[in-house]
């Protein structure tokens, strides 16, 4: 659909190069916030640490009597402990080996030849 001038009815919503630039960098950027939030990484060693405080407690408050039911050990107490330390080194490893950023796909391309 056109006008006696030539111009399509949608001539108005012309972006300049800057705009567009401006934009994909701005979605770049919102991507990598977004890799980095939902890291696995983040998400195991949390709730390990939660649950494994939550354990922990109760294996310090546990009575003898239930720790006679686990043949003398206690059992939620070693169980807590284990979970926070594995808690505690998935959040380690985030915090060493961050997520790297994705590549524009330019660079992605001169990486595969």
């Amino acid at each position: 659909m056109t006008d006696d001038s030539g111009h399509s009815e949608h001539s108005g919503f012309h972006y300049s190069e800057q705009d567009v630039q401006r934009e994909v960098t701005e979605l770049e950027s919102r991507s990598t916030t977004a890799a980095r939030i939902f890291d696995l990484r983040r998400i195991i060693g949390g709730l390990f640490v939660v649950y494994g405080i939550i354990v922990t407690i109760t294996g310090i408050t546990d009575s003898q009597a239930e720790i006679d039911k686990a043949q003398g050990i206690n059992i939620n107490l070693w169980t807590g402990i284990g979970m926070l330390l594995l808690g505690v080194f998935f959040l380690a490893w985030l915090k060493l080996r961050p997520t790297p950023p994705p590549l524009p796909p330019a660079e992605e391309e001169k990486e595969a030849e």
